[in-house]
């Protein structure tokens, strides 16, 4: 193999150790890293979760020997700055390392950069942009929120052939099958939030938690429904279940203080936005809101208001549509309302679109374009 052939070899290990902290990290992005010496790995590390050491520090401690000329392989640029925890330019330059392979630069416009040049200063060799497309992808939050500073959000939904997501109005019930429910709880698994609508959340009174069997290693998403006049139920799965996640509901300036008691002595969060002309939830201000307070990845799971909603105002990042193999008909509520199209012109262009096969589902995946 040359140079760069090595390089992507070990790169796509590094990668394959970050996504063991994909979904524990936040807001902080998964990371992994691996250190190479006279052709053997002799050190791999990831970051763990905001708060913890970072990969590049993991993997020098796992090396356990001598790391004076190693290479060491990083998805990210590593940083020069003291946040949480201290510099990893700094642990590096005492590791004695001689080279430093990054994926991707830090997108954190007050970060790009700085921890490259600072080790090529210190006499490092420092090779920058190996399987960058890989580990950007394996980062869209984080990337998004650095330079935004809104989470990046993806709409997913169980829908026929035909592309209804109920038999009938006001009816909930699954569409697809235990392959896509254990894809739907992997994703689940990986997210910072799920967010639903209170209609939702009164017509299927849903508990929004990840539940893989088998899996040790779960962690349930924060829930957020949005209820402009607070309806939601103080006796709502949701709130009387066992999770280690809160529920926020978001709602209006002049919901009921009555109801907000009531929820909030179930364990909820109320928290008031503005409402925009609609008498709904300004979504552009909840975004902030939700960035604000590091939400950095939200999965939107209904109904066809909220999603209609939140793609007429082009606020969806991702699409992920499981459909399943049958046609609902004329009854059956649509994926979104209150979105139209007049034009395939105006349609948002998508892109790296992939099918997959969920058992007899199809998995439609698909980026938005901005």
């Amino acid at each position: 193999m040359g140079m760069q052939d090595d390089h992507s070899f070990y790169m796509r290990i590094a990668l394959d150790e970050a996504k063991k902290g994909v979904g524990r990290t936040s807001p902080n992005p998964a990371v992994g890293a691996i250190i190479v010496k006279e052709g053997h790995i002799i050190g791999k590390g990831y970051h763990k979760k905001a708060g913890t050491p970072h990969a590049e520090v993991n993997a020098i401690a796992d090396a356990g020997q001598t790391t004076q000329g190693a290479t060491l392989y990083v998805t990210l640029e590593p940083c020069n700055h003291t946040g949480r925890t201290p510099p990893c330019t700094e642990a590096i330059l005492r590791a004695g390392i001689g080279t430093v392979v990054i994926g991707m630069p830090d997108p954190n416009p007050r970060v790009n950069g700085g921890g490259a040049d600072y080790l090529k200063q210190q006499g490092v060799e420092v090779c920058i942009g190996v399987l960058e497309q890989q580990c950007r992808a394996l980062n869209r939050p984080f990337i998004k929120h650095s330079a935004t500073g809104l989470p990046w959000m993806i709409m997913k939904a169980g829908l026929s052939l035909d592309g209804k997501i109920t038999f009938c109005p006001g009816q909930g019930a699954a569409l697809t099958g235990s392959e896509s429910q254990r894809y739907v709880h992997q994703l689940r698994n990986q997210m910072d939030a799920i967010l639903i609508g209170v209609d939702t959340a009164l017509i299927d009174n849903p508990s929004l938690t990840t539940r893989l069997e088998g899996v040790s290693d779960t962690r349930d998403p924060l829930r957020i429904v949005l209820d402009s006049h607070l309806r939601l139920s103080a006796d709502a799965r949701m709130l009387t279940q066992k999770s280690s996640a809160t529920t926020w509901i978001i709602c209006g300036d002049k919901a009921s203080p009555e109801n907000e008691a009531r929820l909030v002595s179930r364990g909820a969060r109320v928290f008031r936005l503005s409402l925009a002309s609609d008498q709904r939830i300004d979504l552009v201000e909840l975004l902030r809101f939700l960035g604000q307070n590091n939400i950095t990845s939200v999965l939107v799971e209904g109904g066809a208001r909220v999603h209609g909603a939140f793609y007429r105002q082009k606020l969806i990042d991702e699409l992920l549509l499981i459909y399943a193999p049958f046609i609902i008909g004329d009854q059956g509520t649509p994926l979104v309302q209150g979105y139209s199209l007049s034009h395939r012109a105006e349609a948002p262009l998508l892109f790296n679109t992939s099918v997959q096969l969920l058992g007899n589902d199809v998995l439609l995946k698909t980026l938005i374009q901005r």
